[in-house]
């Protein structure tokens, strides 16, 4: 019996699950805004909770990888490293991009032609994308696009893609190819993740909990108060 606690703290989405053999024990989820560092460790808290009143260990703890926001990346990866290292535990780490295209794959089966592009917004009109298709086989790595009317031309031109996730908005307006199709609603959670982790979980793919490290994609950039601007 695998009881995993799935963390996921990439976006403004705060949200814990707790599984065994992939069946949801306990989930909760934070659409309030980026309020990680409050609301992880209650949810954690309230998932163990639930675990000890049932009789369960737990076998290993689960945390989205990236991309996305640096500070709640950190935060997760923090809290589930916490937990591996207290419960002697193994880590799972799986990539953002993965969750949303899972989902995203889930909702539209009847697409079986159809790529799927997970966007999570970045800065101005710059996303962090990766496209996949159907079976959720990587068929563009994850990058920091511009996104332009012609950023995804060379797929659009051969058939349907499916854009969505907190990046995609912004860039409907963009994006006029009659095959390219928005998908609202997809948000990377961790009830989500749990397909993903089972996979992993049964093939031993755990990662090196002392030296691992979020995906971030891009170097943390701070940004500075204009009354903290030289001269002021």
């Amino acid at each position: 019996m695998s009881c995993i606690l799935n963390i996921e703290t990439s976006t403004s989405v705060c949200s814990v699950a707790l599984s065994a053999n992939g069946e949801v024990l306990f989930e909760k989820a934070s659409f309030e805004g980026p309020s990680h560092a409050a609301l992880l460790g209650v949810f954690v808290e309230e998932a163990l909770s639930v675990l000890k009143e049932g009789g369960g260990k737990l076998d290993a703890v689960a945390v989205s990888s990236g991309p996305g926001s640096y500070t709640g990346l950190r935060i997760g990866v923090s809290v589930a490293k916490g937990l591996c290292f207290g419960f002697g535990i193994p880590l799972i780490g799986i990539h953002t991009l993965d969750i949303m295209a899972a989902t995203a794959i889930k909702q539209n089966r009847t697409a079986a032609d159809c790529l799927y592009c997970a966007m999570l917004d970045a800065r101005r009109m710059e996303v962090y994308a990766a496209i996949y298709d159907a079976s959720l086989k990587l068929v563009r790595e994850t990058t920091a696009d511009i996104v332009e009317a012609e950023t995804y031309a060379s797929y659009l031109e051969k058939g349907k893609v499916c854009f969505f996730g907190n990046g995609a908005a912004k860039c409907k307006p963009v994006i006029t190819s009659p095959n390219a199709l928005f998908m609202e609603d997809i948000h990377p959670l961790a009830v989500n993740m749990i397909p993903l982790v089972e996979e992993a979980f049964a093939a031993g793919k755990f990662e090196d909990t002392a030296y691992f490290e979020p995906f971030y994609l891009k170097e943390f950039q701070a940004t500075v108060a204009k009354n903290k601007v030289l001269g002021n």
